[in-house]
């Protein structure tokens, strides 16, 4: 621990000694207990020195240009690792920023922890007016997994623990860690604050099924005439891919990975009925789901989009999110890894076996589709202004041969096309918008990826996604990152050919060089307006292994109003395009 020494007078007795440490320290010692090597955030009053302490113990800090930033970077830090990511913020406002991400981590059951320096509470609590004055624990617990107070330094170590476990335990999540400035300057002494702290065993222990919970699964399992896997984002955080990947391909099952989980199993492997998405769903009879839930981004698992008569199989470490939208006909609680090596010993070979009859339904119309996305791609190819398509081939091909490259994608169009077009062979190497559909997470999580990894990162962004973290770029150059961010630039929200009804800009217009941008903080910028220059920018940037950014310059008239989900838009009477 790291500790003062002062001088005490005694008025009858030689002077002696006493070490002494404060709540900063304490904060910072409790953190290196418990392993945590990286905090990021924005300094300011009170938690600067705080930061300055963390970075001289040798935890890693990475200072942002904004606290939602920040935020979500720890947020993926948390998705990568199974550790709490750490987020660092200052009072009130910089609190306020920083609750963004810590929501978004919470919705997407992230383990992640939002430390904030707040006002006295004698002062808060009467609304005299202190500086940047609010009672943040209030705020946070509406959107957060839970949210603590530490009122006395000797309970700092308690406060840290208590987050730590709650963000990774059961169904992971955002954590609220409010430590006033006082407690983070109150000084104890230092046998009585090393004392308090403690490290966390086992915050997230393994929970195994009920035998009889299996059992129904596998039943309904074998009797299928046309069963169907979904695997989630919570089977991607799992890190049990081994034991996915047997059960996959022990049963022969189809299976359909959400974007976060592709790279699972390769996107290219056979059992995979991504390009038969629609058909899959809407045909299966039983479905099992896997670290996935039945939320809109499966239409809540209602007919049309799915068979009615269908019946679900679900693996969840929470059993409250069970029959959240439909009948579960057979729940497995438990963690992704021990429910899929369970089943897999309990499952005798030839049990489950797929009908050939929907084994080459699905093929044909995989192939169906791919045909149709061939032609696309091949028109997008020799199109002039560059389509989004183009690019995205051109930095599909040059990933292809960096399989190791995290991909983090953000946007309206940047991401549903991306996400069809680009495969990941490896897990956890594509970060997303996710459940809410959040934009602004772009920086952040390329950042976080980088940082934790050390591998290089390709941040595939819409421009107008981009717009929300792009200040970032200097934060990537500061911190010298390998993180090439590829902006799809149509010039608007949507797309930007929106007629103006006055002497503005349209609603949805935007106008940028952001080549130019990132040569202003140190960083190497392209400008693309081929595929073929999308193609020689990206290796080339890949191969320097340094800050870079290619402005890829689209069509102003390609792209679909609210890409995939335009049908979530209020029709009224208001015409949209």
């Amino acid at each position: 621990m790291t500790i003062a020494s002062v001088r005490e007078s005694e008025a009858d007795g030689p002077v002696s000694a006493k070490k002494l440490t404060d709540g900063i320290h304490l904060v910072v010692d409790a953190l290196r207990l418990n392993e945590i090597d990286a905090i990021y955030g924005v300094v300011g009053i009170p938690i600067t020195d705080l930061a300055r302490l963390a970075q001289a113990s040798g935890i890693r800090f990475i200072g942002f240009r904004h606290e939602s930033a920040a935020g979500h970077a720890a947020a993926a830090a948390g998705f990568l690792t199974k550790k709490p990511g750490i987020c660092l913020t200052v009072s009130a406002p910089g609190f306020l920023n920083g609750l963004v991400a810590l929501a978004n981590a919470t919705v997407n059951c992230f383990p992640m922890v939002q430390i904030s320096g707040s006002s006295e509470r004698h002062l808060v609590d009467l609304q005299r007016g202190d500086y940047e004055e609010m009672d943040q624990l209030a705020a946070a617990r509406q959107f957060a997994k839970a949210a603590y107070r530490v009122h006395r330094a000797e309970d700092i170590g308690r406060g840290v623990a208590r987050a730590i476990r709650t963000a990774v335990s059961g169904r992971p999540g955002g954590v609220y860690l409010d430590i006033p400035a006082a407690v983070l300057g109150e000084v104890i002494d230092a046998d009585l604050g090393a004392a308090s702290l403690w490290r966390v065993v086992d915050p997230a222990p393994r929970q195994v099924p009920d035998p009889a919970a299996l059992d129904r699964a596998i039943d309904l399992l074998a009797g299928a005439q046309r069963p169907l896997v979904v695997l989630g984002k919570g089977a991607a955080y799992a890190q049990a891919d081994d034991q996915i990947r047997r059960f996959v391909e022990l049963t022969g099952l189809p299976y359909l990975p959400m974007s976060m989980a592709k790279g699972l199993l390769p996107d290219d492997h056979a059992q995979s009925v991504a390009s038969a998405r629609s058909l899959a769903i809407r045909r299966a009879d039983v479905v099992m789901l896997v670290g996935a839930r039945l939320n809109w981004l499966l239409g809540h698992g209602d007919a049309p989009q799915w068979n009615s008569d269908a019946k679900f199989i679900q693996v969840d470490i929470a059993s409250t999110e069970l029959d959240s939208n439909q009948p579960i006909a057979a729940p497995l609680v438990g963690d992704v890894g021990s429910v899929l090596q369970a089943l897999t010993d309990r499952t005798e070979p030839g049990r489950i076996a797929v009908p050939p009859q929907w084994r080459d339904e699905l093929s044909a119309r995989s192939a169906e589709n791919v045909g149709k996305m061939t032609k696309r791609l091949k028109a997008a190819e020799a199109a002039h202004p560059m389509r989004f398509l183009g690019a995205l081939q051109a930095i599909r091909d040059v990933l292809r041969a960096n399989p190791r490259t995290y991909v983090v994608n953000e946007g309206a169009n940047a991401l549903d096309l991306a996400r069809n077009t680009i495969g990941m062979q490896v897990p956890r190497h594509r970060l997303d918008s996710g459940t809410w559909g959040v934009m602004g997470i772009g920086m952040g999580y390329a950042i976080a990826a980088a940082v934790e990894t050390g591998d290089p990162v390709v941040a595939i962004e819409g421009d107008s996604a981009f717009g929300f973290s792009g200040m970032e770029l200097e934060t990537i150059c500061r911190y010298d990152l390998p993180v090439v961010t590829v902006v799809l630039n149509n010039s608007g929200v949507y797309r930007g050919d929106d007629a103006s009804t006055s002497g503005d800009p349209a609603p949805t217009a935007l106008r940028a060089r952001h080549d130019l941008m990132i040569a202003a903080f140190g960083g190497r910028g392209y400008r693309a307006t081929t595929p073929d220059e999308v193609t020689a920018a990206l290796r080339e940037a890949l191969a320097l292994g340094r800050p870079a950014l290619i402005d890829c310059v689209i069509d102003p008239a390609d792209g679909t109003e609210s890409g995939n989900i335009s049908h979530l838009n209020p029709k009224g009477i208001t015409v949209q395009r």
